[in-house]
């Protein structure tokens, strides 16, 4: 079943919704025309994405380059509004990623005209501001998104400025940006939740009077509660001097689980920018959660908020939400809300009967709606003697078009799984997407592996692996156990000195033949701890950690794929950090001027 056919078979679905997932013409019009200070649609709730930006502040979910390039492209097909990309002078990674994401995403504009907004955060420094309108002035609709702290408490021990220094500090970072051409302009007062009202006037004025665009309201903390953070956006728009002029954005944490109430509130009390994530991540508890926002927008926005909507496809949430867990290595919760595995699945007695009655009496969302299939819905039931048509229509219905490599190196890990159980399930072939379309490049390649354990000896694994060099290498190691003499044998060949700091190990779905799923996360020690390894945020610094899955019916060889994943994106992201430093020290000494003879 297609995403087309699952949305037509949901007639409460397609009464106020295409078969893409997109608004229906007949009942909302389209996308406004993008205008950096207005929208013209009073009822139009941009959604601003920052999963690469806060998102990947979430400790141990560092993504390579590639995947955060892979992530932007999904976002664009879930339309949404604007990609914060990066914060670019984080690192020259950081920078590069930002701009390989302008210059693809930014640019790929589709046959109705939409092209998504390509972001970089930057403080007000002039270097910030200089290296982040660099990394995205390529793109077709390039942002800078600028910010300085607001409250009493971060102006007096983190910022040590006074208010009047705040303030020309602002203006002068906004009139910066414009002179370097720079015509989308977003700021926010960090911690504007726990900031004087009065002053927050003051310096929202200065900036839209100095060309800002956006001025987004953030509740940096997670402290406001729903009512008093949609007071405060409505307090805003009605005192501060130009806020005709400008959008007002809400970015609110998720301290005391009120993220998405407070964003809702906020869009109510006037707000027209949503800034959220796929899955809710961020720093410490996370952010508003893109799929809980936009779908209850969707579903209430009409009736209970004044008619507001979004220009989202919801039908590809549960693939981006995939994307993002496995790329991320942050596992979604099971009673996530939307995205969570338990947020279709009804258990009790009560429930069973109203759901095989009629599925309205305990769901408002159709999983069809947000790219779910049923099993028994989708009538397709896989086994041994399903072919690569039928995995390819399953894979589809789950929202992955896959090239026909992807799908033939899937498919080959799918009859193997086939050959041992009876049926595969959706979560099943979930799985095996996750272990072979959602990984880093393969620098290193576990082609075998066997491990001897029990009580009678100490646990020996020996493994075979293909390298870099195209030469396949083998060695043994022994451990306190089969995984761990495993990992020690993997060390022996990639010789990368690491800590492991996170293991999980799930069973994907029940019974003895179930494959078992494993995340691990490590951080470099040693020689390579310090290089470049250091991820530079609003809050201050960490180390930089890297994760890794790995599917298979045998526990030790999923866990050994997931340590090998994790190593190769580390070996990637040290690699790709050490010609970009390179590649600025080339350019700094070219830009050096030359030196006077001496005589």
């Amino acid at each position: 079943m297609s995403p087309k056919e699952a949305a037509r078979s949901s007639t409460r679905f397609c009464a106020d919704q295409h078969e893409n997932g997109e608004p229906s013409k007949s009942t909302q019009s389209r996308r406004p025309e993008y205008i950096p200070n207005r929208i013209d649609d009073p009822n139009y709730v941009r959604i601003f994405d920052t999963t690469l930006r806060d998102g990947e502040q979430s400790p141990g979910a560092t993504l390579t380059s590639k995947e955060k390039l892979d992530i932007a492209r999904q976002l664009a097909k879930l339309r949404v509004d604007i990609i914060e990309a990066g914060f670019p002078v984080a690192s020259p990674d950081d920078f590069d990623a930002v701009r390989s994401i302008a210059m693809d995403v930014g640019n790929n504009v589709d046959e109705d005209g939409y092209v998504p907004v390509i972001c970089g955060l930057s403080r007000t420094i002039i270097r910030d501001l200089e290296v982040a309108w660099e990394a995205v002035k390529l793109a077709k609709r390039p942002r800078v998104h600028t910010f300085l702290a607001t409250s009493a408490i971060h102006m007096e021990h983190k910022l040590k400025m006074t208010p009047d220094q705040v303030v020309e500090n602002a203006v002068k970072a906004v009139r910066h940006l414009r002179s370097l051409g720079c015509t989308d302009i977003e700021f926010s007062p960090e911690d504007a939740g726990r900031s004087d009202p009065k002053f927050l006037y003051r310096v929202l004025a200065a900036v839209i009077e100095a060309g800002a665009t956006t001025l987004n309201i953030p509740d940096t903390t997670g402290w406001n509660l729903p009512h008093e953070f949609g007071g405060l956006i409505a307090d805003l728009i009605a005192n501060t001097p130009g806020a005709d002029k400008v959008v007002f954005s809400t970015h609110c944490q998720n301290d005391l689980g009120l993220s998405t109430a407070n964003s809702l509130a906020g869009a109510m009390a006037g707000a027209r920018q949503i800034e959220c994530t796929i899955n809710g991540i961020g720093e410490r508890a996370g952010n508003a959660s893109l799929e809980e926002v936009v779908m209850a927008i969707n579903k209430r926005g009409a009736q209970q908020m004044g008619g507001l909507r979004t220009g989202i496809r919801p039908v590809h949430i549960i693939s981006t939400s995939k994307m993002v867990s496995d790329y991320s290595g942050m596992m979604v919760q099971p009673h996530k809300a939307i995205v969570g595995a338990n947020a279709f699945a009804h258990e009790s007695g009560i429930h069973q009967d109203g759901m095989l009655k009629s599925k309205d009496t305990y769901e408002i969302i159709r999983p069809e709606e947000i790219g779910l299939t049923r099993q028994d819905d989708a009538g397709i039931v896989m086994g041994k003697h399903s072919g690569r048509n039928a995995l390819r229509t399953k894979l589809q219905a789950l929202g992955f078009d896959l090239a026909q490599d992807q799908l033939d190196d899937v498919f080959k890990r799918f009859k193997s799984l086939a050959d041992k159980k009876k049926n595969v399930t959706d979560e099943d072939v979930l799985a095996l997407v996750s272990d072979e379309v959602h990984q880093p490049e393969k620098l290193w390649d576990l082609l075998g592996l066997q491990v001897v354990c029990g009580t009678m000896g100490l646990p020996t694994a020996t493994v075979r692996m293909l390298g870099p060099d195209g030469i396949a290498r083998t060695a043994t190691g022994m451990g306190t156990g089969p995984v761990d003499a495993a990992y020690k044998a993997i060390d022996a060949l990639v010789r990368v000195q690491v800590q492991l700091s996170e293991y999980t190990m799930t069973s994907v779905t029940e019974g003895i033949e179930a494959l078992a799923s494993t995340r691990v996360s490590i951080r470099p020690v040693g020689g390579h701890a310090d290089q470049g390894f250091v991820i530079h945020a609003q809050g201050g610094s960490t180390q930089r950690s890297f994760s890794g899955s790995g599917a298979n019916e045998d526990i030790v060889v999923a866990s050994a794929r997931a340590y090998v994943s994790a190593l190769n994106k580390l070996i990637a992201f040290m690699a790709a950090s050490q010609r970009a430093a390179g590649a600025a020290a080339a350019n700094a000494l070219a830009d050096e001027p030359e030196m006077a003879p001496t005589h």
